[in-house]
């Protein structure tokens, strides 16, 4: 049983030609690099699992600080923040993508941004 790269050039050419207009990846590297270029080329809207799979790593979070705080947050609190953070997730990729000569490619934003973070992160703590 495969878990990853499921999704390939086939499967989105065929995706494409039947009019589909946006795929966002739901768990972590589904389409292969040959299908994320037939979407790419064609125009699609697509999001990548680097960036669409953070919001469960986000709500995670969020319980967490729920839990050290003992408070209980509602689904409004939770939706809210979550959906604040995908937002600047979708900023940071795509300010990435422009400024790097490639607006609109989410993967590659999406890698910049999360690269720039955690060698930000690195370097605040001393490790590079």
């Amino acid at each position: 049983m495969l878990l990853k790269n499921e999704l390939d050039e086939e499967d989105a050419k065929l995706l494409v030609e039947n009019g589909v207009l946006a795929v966002t990846e739901g768990a972590n590297m589904p389409s292969t690099l040959g299908a994320i270029k037939v979407f790419q080329k064609a125009g699609l809207a697509f999001g990548p699992a680097k960036a669409a799979n953070a919001g469960g790593v986000a709500v995670s979070a969020l319980e967490m600080a729920q839990n050290s705080s003992r408070r209980v947050w509602t689904f409004e609190e939770v939706d809210q923040e979550l959906q604040r953070i995908m937002k600047t997730i979708f900023v940071n990729a795509s300010e990435a993508a422009d400024e790097f000569g490639d607006s609109g490619n989410l993967v590659l934003g999406a890698n910049i941004a999360g690269f720039l973070k955690v060698a930000q992160a690195m370097s605040a703590q001393s490790i590079v």
